[in-house]
């Protein structure tokens, strides 16, 4: 992303999550990566961009993680959005910025246009962890470590929080 070439960023960081998903034991399928355990092998499910699995799976299981990895700094709320309305112990939009300030400001537009609009009581029976992950240019020195920020929803009170 440092180049400002969008593909190669998304192509990569999906290569990543899904290397990242068989390092935990899962399996995962995305584009350019092909699930062949499910009923209907597929590169994608729920039109989600990486679905993860528990390796072992066997009919249609649930999967156990889904990730968004958004390059759209404007549609990162479409994703964070999807990625909620799945049941998975473990939900991830990857969003980009410019810089860090960028970053928090992108977050707290997510808290205002996504997660104040879901009910309290939704809210509250959110199973598993929710994160939103913002990769900022600003940073790229320090590559991998300062170059993602990791915000994680604390379903109590509505607020992301830094990891």
């Amino acid at each position: 992303m440092l180049t400002g070439r969008k593909s190669p960023w998304t192509r990569e960081l999906t290569s990543c999550v899904v290397s990242s998903c068989g390092e935990l034991g899962w399996a995962a399928a995305a584009r350019g990566h092909r699930l062949e355990q499910l009923p209907k092998p597929a590169q994608e499910y729920l039109a989600l961009d990486v679905t993860a699995f528990e390796a072992d799976v066997e009919g249609w299981a649930f999967p156990i993680a889904v990730f968004e990895l958004e390059n759209d700094p404007s549609r990162l709320a479409f994703s964070l959005w999807k990625v909620l309305a799945v049941a998975a112990p473990l939900r991830v939009a990857v969003g980009y910025a410019q810089n860090q300030e960028n970053g928090a400001s992108i977050i707290e537009h997510l808290r205002l246009e996504i997660v104040k609009a879901i009910k309290p009581i939704q809210l509250a029976q959110l199973s598993g962890e929710v994160f939103v992950v913002i990769g900022s240019r600003g940073d790229a020195t320090t590559f991998p470590y300062g170059f993602f920020k990791w915000w994680g929803l604390n379903q109590r009170v509505g607020q992301f929080e830094l990891i």
